[in-house]
Formats: structure tokens, sequence, C-alpha cells
């Protein structure tokens, strides 16, 4: 098996406050980066931008679905068109 490797990064004062507050920080933060991957938009892995393949794809796509904010809990949700067409 092989052993876990170390990653460091740079957290702000105050985070870095609430991380040394932490009784097992090592286990939140890999639970809390487990948990974003988990949420990552399908479409731009989580960067944010589609490439020109990707935004052609989600246009056709969104010929038939639309994006609306719902009134009960104000996310956004997909709404598809093709299920009122029928």
């Amino acid at each position: 098996m092989r052993k876990a490797d170390t990653i460091t990064f740079k957290v702000d004062p105050n985070l870095l406050e609430i991380l040394q507050n932490m009784p097992n920080r090592s286990e939140f933060i890999r639970c809390a980066i487990l948990n974003a991957l988990d949420h990552v938009c399908p479409l731009c892995s989580g960067s944010g931008v589609l490439s020109p393949a990707q935004k052609k794809c989600w246009d056709k796509f969104a010929e038939k679905h639309e994006i609306r904010k719902c009134s009960e809990n104000d996310e956004i949700h997909f709404l598809c068109d093709v299920e009122s067409d029928e």
C-alpha cells in the first residue's frame, strides 16, 4: 500500500484560527475536499468556464431545458421542456 502524500496550502489568519481549533483538522480537510469534489459542476469540472465544445453542447441542451430559480428555496434548477412536449 502506498504511503499517503502530504499537501500544504496557504490560509488566511481567520481560517487558520478556525482550523487550529478543530479536533482533527486533517480529517476535516480531507472530508471537505471530498465533499467539494462530489459537488463539482459536471460541465465545467468546477472551473467556472466552458470550453468551446462544452459551450456548443450546452447550447444544444439549453434548447430543450430552462434554468429557473425556485420560488420555494431560491435555488437554481433545470426544467426539461421535452417532458411538456409529450
